[in-house]
């Protein structure tokens, strides 16, 4: 397919080939050069590390046209420095800050055509991952490894938008005490994939996973950080070693705080405080924020009183100040915004 022949106003959130990709590979203690290629498969030894112990990370940012015509991504900078921190505790070499922005450079560039037109609601997503490559059976961690980053354009993460989300407490953890909820690994997610088939098998949109220590505090969902909504407006996001921290939700509490007024919080979130919120959103680089209106948990119903039909208006003046920051309709802090 050609970038010509997609309607951008109904894309999905999926995968679709495009021109190139950005590849490096890791041996004898050094990266290579990085090449861009075509070719998008991978070939990898039946025992490569990554198959065998998931010994691998990523990341996911977007490119998008703003209201005057520009290429750009938001805050790429901490996908770098988040990534680092993955590789740090995967015990992968780790990709310079430099070359992971030179990298995202190239790939946007090269795939220009792709970036969806301002307005249409899409954008170009980006996935820059690391993995063990070389043949591994015992228990430690690859020697080679490979860092690559593909595009692909996608509409919203949720299907029907911004329409109010019913989510569940799971059963299910997603994250030990001490172990990598913190950084983005794929064995994360993995871990993830069983919850979330059930909950959508069972009618719900997305799992709330509690600390898996205590049982008694909300964390996080299986892809997004949880932002919560006092009556009085204040603006509240759980706190927790366990906890991914996303960039989205870092960008919407300096929102809050820096162009709404309002006052934040990060703290630890009691499950019996959830009665007393008065919005819910899921945060996270794919969805920016989808709202929740209904909890449920173990069969007991929380309704927000933000409702089933539309954003809270906190939630919806956070949405569109964030958005109207990467579209470049309100002015966005320095650096927040890299132009290709």
């Amino acid at each position: 397919m050609s970038a010509k022949e997609i309607d951008w106003s109904n894309l999905g959130f999926g995968y679709m080939k495009t021109d190139l990709r950005y590849v490096s590979n890791y041996r004898d203690g050094a990266w290579d050069d990085g090449v861009l290629t075509a070719d998008e498969t991978i070939v990898l030894n039946e025992c490569a590390g990554v198959l065998q112990y998931a010994q691998t990370c990523f990341e996911g940012l977007k490119a998008y046209t703003t209201e005057d015509g520009r290429v750009v991504c938001f805050r790429p900078d901490l996908n770098a420095e988040r990534m680092i921190d993955s590789c740090e505790r995967m015990k992968m070499p780790t990709f310079s800050k430099e070359r992971f922005l030179d990298a995202i450079v190239k790939t946007v560039s090269a795939n220009r055509e792709w970036v969806p037109p301002y307005g249409s609601g899409a954008s170009l997503y980006l996935r820059p991952y690391m993995f063990g490559s070389n043949a591994v059976i015992g228990v430690k961690p690859a020697t080679e490894y490979q860092f690559r980053v593909f595009a692909t354009p996608v509409g919203p993460y949720f299907k029907g938008g911004v329409k109010p989300l019913t989510v569940r407490i799971s059963d299910y953890d997603r994250a030990a005490p001490h172990g990598t909820g913190h950084i983005k690994a794929g064995l994360n997610y993995a871990m993830s994939l069983y919850a979330i088939v059930d909950a959508h098998e069972k009618g719900f949109d997305e799992n709330i996973y509690l600390d898996s220590g205590s049982r008694t505090y909300i964390e996080e969902t299986g892809g997004a950080n949880i932002l919560f909504v006092t009556k009085d407006g204040k603006v509240v996001t759980p706190k927790s070693d366990t906890i991914l921290p996303s960039i989205t939700r870092r960008s919407l509490m300096q929102v809050a705080k820096d162009y709404l007024g309002l006052e934040v919080e990060e703290r630890p979130v009691r499950q019996d405080e959830l009665e007393n919120f008065a919005e819910c959103g899921l945060c996270g680089t794919a969805a920016v924020i989808s709202p929740v209106g209904k909890i449920v948990d173990h069969g007991k119903e929380i309704c927000l009183p933000s409702g089933m039909t539309d954003m809270g208006p906190v939630t919806k003046k956070l949405y569109d100040t964030l958005r109207g920051i990467q579209m470049g309709t309100i002015p966005a802090p320095e650096g927040w915004i890299v132009e290709i």
